[in-house]
């Protein structure tokens, strides 16, 4: 059973599609978007299925509009969690905002979870019986039901006039409307991918500012804030705008520190070398020197 599910699991490939199929063929319901099921029922309703009798559907809300309402809805998924012991962390404050890529990876997570538990089958499992006790899932059943009504009306409609071919003239007039729901269908489709895009966007520009803020943090720790390596960084971090000149003040900085380093080594090599080269005698005269110079006052 998966409740863990890693972000390059085969899961989160599903599309949105066949998400969709998922919970209207599940649930007999009619949604159109990932997001419309943000309220948090569906989800709620998603476990019922694949634990029946676990989620106590009178405590639902399928017409909840206001994230107060929605809430309440995710403490109850949250409350199933608890119970069933499965740790995958719920993003509320996410969800409820209704945006399109949190609420289509935590749907891909169900999905996921629901056919792990269930194999993808709920063979015996009454969607629309078991709403009636939440509040709205009657009206979320009718929703439903209207596609199935007007495909029969469409079907009927054509045999109550076979013979009269002067009026199916006007409909071929009105056979260009489908080509603009087409369009509109298009660029809503556009628009949803653009949104997935801005939010992926903004996650990863998120994580980087993240990270940024870290390495200033550690910057300004007194032990190493004197240090060249982080002045160098910090005039790259603080510079106002992009250009490449910082970075050779930055790389200069560094150099310079380098060769001071370097020279104060040198000399110290210089002044062993030195000191290795005297005779033992000089050696006693230098510490004697050196001992009697320590002090005028000292007494023997």
């Amino acid at each position: 059973m998966a409740t863990n599910i890693g972000m390059m699991d085969g899961a989160y490939f599903v599309g949105r599609s066949e998400i969709l199929a998922w919970i209207n063929s599940t649930l007999q319901l009619n949604l159109s978007k990932v997001e419309e099921a943000c309220s948090g029922a569906v989800h709620c309703q998603l476990m019922d299925a694949a634990h029946p009798g676990m989620v106590p559907m009178h405590k639902l809300n399928f017409d909840a509009k206001s994230e107060y309402d929605m809430i309440q809805n995710y403490k109850v998924l949250q409350d199933v969690f608890n119970k069933l012991k499965i740790t995958k962390h719920i993003e509320v404050s996410k969800l409820v905002k209704g945006r399109p890529l949190d609420n289509l990876e935590f749907m891909q997570w169900m999905k996921r979870y629901c056919d792990s538990v269930s194999g993808g089958g709920h063979h015996n499992y009454n969607p629309m019986e078991r709403r009636e006790a939440c509040k709205g899932g009657k009206d979320a059943s009718k929703k439903s039901a209207p596609p199935q009504s007007a495909r029969s009306s469409a079907t009927t409609a054509p045999k109550s006039h076979p013979s009269r071919r002067s009026d199916a003239a006007p409909p071929v007039k009105t056979a260009k409307p489908p080509s603009s729901t087409v369009n509109v269908s298009a660029y809503d489709q556009q628009i949803t991918e653009l949104k997935l895009t801005m939010d992926s966007l903004e996650k990863e520009r998120d994580f980087y500012f993240a990270k940024l803020r870290d390495i200033e943090i550690l910057c300004q720790i007194p032990n190493i804030s004197n240090l060249p390596v982080v002045d160098a960084i910090q005039r790259i971090l603080y510079a106002a705008e992009e250009d490449a000149s910082i970075l050779e003040e930055a790389q200069a900085t560094l150099m310079k520190s380098d060769s001071q380093k370097r020279k104060s080594i040198v000399n110290v090599d210089v002044d062993v070398a030195a000191s290795a080269t005297l005779s033992p005698r000089q050696r006693v005269s230098v510490d004697a020197d050196v001992h009697c110079s320590v002090s005028p006052l000292m007494t023997y």
